[in-house]
């Protein structure tokens, strides 16, 4: 077989849509169906001993889609044509779809308005639903698995995993653990555990959560500590995460993601009817504008300029946008929250004791020391509003589950802000406080010399 054919069985070959490791996808046509298809080329190398072994689990992955291609036919499910395995090659034709996987919308920069992510994520809840009364569980269901275009139309495609051919490794966790990718794994599957339409539900969490946050709900620095966090721990709450999202989608959220399958969402149907009853809550198109606005008004603050486009947005996303009037009591000394405030327009008077320690304004923070006390967490002065204030209130416990990335920029602006401010405390004090004792007027007494030893 040629390397870039231009026909292939009956398919005319326009172009190269899309490549992997093993295949390679064209965009095809063939005389018997009106519309293009996709057309998934797969070629065999039995050259090596491990490639041999290679084929014969891609065959058998071939077969069963050919078995599922026959059994589903739902408007969000990509339908299959076609399938026909030779010597040396595969094939399988299938809808062609003008779209983008979802993982372009599961990062910071690119998450979508709520009622958006919702409704595409319904429609994938109801064609698992329908898969699996047809006898059909997916195993791999993310991000990467699920196609959108330009209007919200959803398709799940690599049914039956038979197109799930990108990893070949022995020692790679999906052929360890059985078929599927480990961040989107339910703890039943890593286990090794028989699978229904449950495990399909979980991994559909993780999906939701990735595209309402920008991160995983399980994350590790390595294999074995994802897979111990994926079968023991409980996931951080996706509104402490974004507080601009409905708390009750912590409760859908933690529904999809329970451990025990008893209380796990029984069928997709039944995870379809919790979504639509979170959209009362949804804000509409303006929000995704509004955030765009409010990321461009970061990136040009001076707090910001070390920080990456991506970890921007991610604190954008952990923190709360408030907007309060003049004269407005922020936070009151001796309080024990933990909770402070990045200006962004305005004037914050502190005090002491009633008496007026400074003024901030924009780009300062104000409350940071009752985070920064790692023991009272008390704030240390009052705050008040002294105009119309815009200002990030930041809230440990959100910040805490950010990228180590984003913590990391974060933490080492914020030292910066607060010792800059004690230096110039210092100095403001050292205008009322009297001559220094051990400075004569032609300098220090005596100055420390550092020698070898």
């Amino acid at each position: 077989m040629e390397k870039n054919p231009d026909k292939i069985g009956k398919y005319k070959l326009i172009r190269e849509v899309g490549r992997g490791a093993t295949a390679t996808v064209y965009l095809a046509e063939h005389p018997q169906y009106p519309d293009a298809v996709a057309l998934k080329l797969i070629r065999f190398d039995d050259k090596a001993k491990d490639e041999a072994k290679w084929n014969r689990r891609l065959l058998k992955l071939l077969r069963a889609e050919m078995d599922v291609s026959r059994k589903l036919d739902h408007p969000n499910i990509i339908k299959i044509f076609d399938t026909c395995v030779e010597k040396d090659y595969a094939y399988i034709v299938m809808e062609y779809f003008p779209g983008t996987t979802l993982e372009h919308y599961c990062s910071f920069q690119n998450l979508l308005p709520l009622h958006r992510t919702i409704g595409m994520v319904f429609k994938c809840a109801m064609a698992l639903d329908y898969a699996y009364r047809q006898g059909i569980v997916h195993r791999d269901i993310k991000p990467a698995n699920i196609l959108v275009d330009e209007n919200d139309n959803v398709k799940v495609t690599d049914f039956g995993l038979a197109l799930n051919i990108s990893k070949k490794s022995a020692s790679d966790s999906t052929f360890i653990m059985g078929v599927g990718s480990p961040a989107y794994m339910s703890p039943e599957q890593i286990k090794g555990y028989p699978l229904n339409q449950k495990t399909d539900l979980f991994s559909l969490g993780v999906v939701l959560f990735h595209m309402l946050t920008g991160r995983l709900p399980f994350r590790a620095k390595n294999p074995a500590q994802l897979i111990y966090k994926i079968i023991n721990t409980e996931p951080p709450l996706v509104s402490q995460i974004n507080s601009e999202l409905p708390e009750q989608l912590d409760q859908v959220i933690r529904k999809a993601l329970e451990k025990d399958l008893y209380s796990r969402y029984k069928n997709g149907a039944d995870f379809a009817k919790d979504l639509s009853a979170v959209r009362y809550k949804i804000l509409d198109d303006s929000a995704g504008t509004e955030d765009t606005s409010r990321y461009s008004i970061l990136r040009k603050m001076p707090f910001f300029t070390e920080f990456e486009d991506v970890e921007i947005w991610e604190f954008l996303r952990i923190s709360r946008w408030r907007r309060i009037d003049s004269n407005t009591l922020v936070m009151r000394e001796g309080d024990a929250d933990q909770r402070f405030g990045l200006i962004i327009d305005g004037r914050v008077e502190l005090s002491v004791d009633g008496h007026r320690v400074d003024e901030v304004a924009s780009g300062e923070v104000f409350g940071e020391l009752a985070y920064l006390d790692q023991q009272e967490h008390r704030h240390m002065y009052t705050a008040v509003t002294t105009v119309a204030t815009t200002y990030l209130e930041l809230n440990p416990a959100a910040l805490s589950l950010a990228t180590d990335e984003c913590q990391d920029a974060f933490r080492t602006r914020l030292v910066t802000v607060v010792a800059r401010r004690l230096g110039a405390a210092y100095r403001e004090l050292s205008k009322s406080g009297p001559p220094a004792e051990r400075i004569t007027a032609s300098g220090f007494g005596m100055e420390l010399q550092l020698v070898d030893s």
